[in-house]
């Protein structure tokens, strides 16, 4: 077997983030106790944290007790081998990887030992440099999967429901569907206007499915010009059109296995329609110029801002393709229609783009409060984001004011709330209920002012401090 490149040890080559040599444990493992102190000393001087067992059954113990990240066996010992070592490690430490330490004559054992999943082996003599070479592929390794580990647990933090920002009984009544409808294989249409949070409601059910561990790939239908769409579903073969100069896959091909999101579904041409239709019942595809069909395993998440209806009415939309895409329904409802969720993805997106631009903005004063909640938000959720982010960006004294507002927001004086008819379930309810829901409401309007509340409520500022007691909020 090749040599392993010899690479520089350094904290450059593990490739895990912030983490550096001594955050990784290793064990050596090995019934020559000079061999085992050598090596030992080895890794110690690149500052790993070492244990030492010599003998087969304390390495068992020890491997039993005690999490590590490289366990380095010799192979041939007496009572427990490092055949057994490899076994138990691999059950107790799956993420760990292990190094067989072998003679000249034992080679073979020692290949059929990386065949049941050792990393690799390190024949003697073992000479430091190569000891040192060998270990920091094993911490790369390691390394890599602790980051794809994070990487998937920040992707369940962001994509999964629990990421999604709202309190609004409206967004409850979603994520309630989302939640019976991720697990499932069914064929999604989410609808909204634009700037609902789509895409993030696909990313979601996606990450919440048992396709999550294969890819999401998104298409936007509208962004591709109409003679290149096909080509970008299907894949086109060498030589189809004038500029396919080699074989190139579709995001049907890449999605295999896993999920595609078609944006903007209503703006697909009638003529891809027709095809995309006979791939969702068929599950094969064609790519173009080509005529041999492929099998492939999608979930499909379609959305629109269009009302699919009025298109199909119009002869714009296929009735057949739209009822194949419509299985499960998800309405994310305008921004204007779940104003509760203002305050919380105004807070969300503050601190995000604090974050993001190194600014200092601990507040958000009252009276720009107020003008967020009655906005329109005629571009929703994605317009909210850009206000927030364009507001932190020109902040100079660490509170949102007035004077940080976008230019088309209207002066406080001539801002009215908007009428709302109030939480369903207040209906029957007493008057204090009702009233304790109105105090509660508006100072979560004015986070938390209880001036800017009574302002707002046209009553006195000492009535909100004797209702607040009254009500217990």
């Amino acid at each position: 077997m090749a040599e392993p490149q010899e690479t520089t040890e350094t904290t450059e080559t593990i490739g895990a983030g912030e983490l550096t040599n001594s955050d990784f444990r290793i064990l050596v493992v090995d019934n020559d106790p000079p061999l085992a102190a050598a090596m030992t000393e080895s890794l110690e001087t690149e500052d790993y944290a070492v244990s030492v067992a010599t003998s087969g059954p304390d390495g068992l113990k020890m491997i039993q007790q005690n999490n590590y990240d490289v366990v380095i066996t010799d192979l041939m010992m007496n009572d427990v081998d490092g055949m057994a070592i490899l076994e138990q490690t691999k059950q107790l430490l799956p993420d760990a990887e292990i190094i067989m330490v072998t003679g000249h004559a034992s080679v073979p054992l020692a290949v059929e030992a990386m065949q049941s999943g050792a990393y690799n082996f390190l024949e003697k003599p073992i000479t430091p440099k190569r000891l040192r070479a060998i270990t920091v592929r094993a911490i790369q390794s390691v390394g890599l999967r602790r980051q794809n580990a994070e990487l998937k647990q920040r992707l369940d933090e962001k994509f999964g429901f629990d990421g999604i920002i709202y309190c609004s009984a409206k967004m409850q009544a979603v994520i309630d569907r989302l939640k019976r409808i991720a697990p499932t294989d069914a064929t999604v249409l989410i609808t909204g206007e634009s700037g609902t949070g789509k895409e993030l409601i696909a990313q979601a059910i996606h990450q919440n499915s048992p396709r999550k561990g294969k890819r999401l790939v998104p298409l936007n239908c509208a962004a591709v010009a109409e003679n290149l769409v096909e080509s970008e579903l299907f894949g086109h073969a060498k030589g189809a059109f004038t500029d396919a100069h080699i074989d190139r896959m579709g995001a049907f091909e890449y999605a295999d296995g896993g999920t595609l999101f078609l944006d903007e579904i209503g703006d697909m041409p009638l003529s891809t329609q027709t095809k995309l239709l006979r791939v969702l019942e068929e599950h094969q595809i064609t790519r173009v110029g080509d005529h041999q069909p492929q099998e492939v395993n999608v979930r499909v998440i379609s959305a629109t801002n269009r009302v699919l209806e009025q298109a199909v009415a119009n002869n714009e939309f296929r009735n057949d393709l739209y009822y194949r895409l419509n299985v499960v329904t998800i309405e994310l409802p305008a921004l204007r229609e779940r104003r509760d969720d203002i305050v919380p993805l105004v807070d969300h997106f503050r601190k995000q783009f604090c974050d993001r631009h190194a600014k200092q903005v601990e507040s958000i004063s009252a009276e720009v409060m107020r003008q967020l909640y009655a906005h329109a938000w005629p571009g929703n959720i994605r317009q909210l984001r850009n206000t927030i982010e364009s507001m932190i960006v020109l902040d100079t004294d660490g509170v949102l004011n007035g004077d940080d507002l976008p230019p088309d927001f209207a002066s406080d004086e001539d801002v009215e709330l908007p009428i709302t008819s109030g939480p369903s379930e207040l209906i029957g309810q007493s008057l204090s209920n009702i009233e304790r829901w109105a105090y509660q409401e508006t100072l979560k309007l004015t986070d938390g002012n209880r001036e800017e509340a009574a302002r707002i409520l046209g009553i006195g500022a000492r009535t909100v401090y004797r209702k607040l007691k009254e009500f217990d909020l």
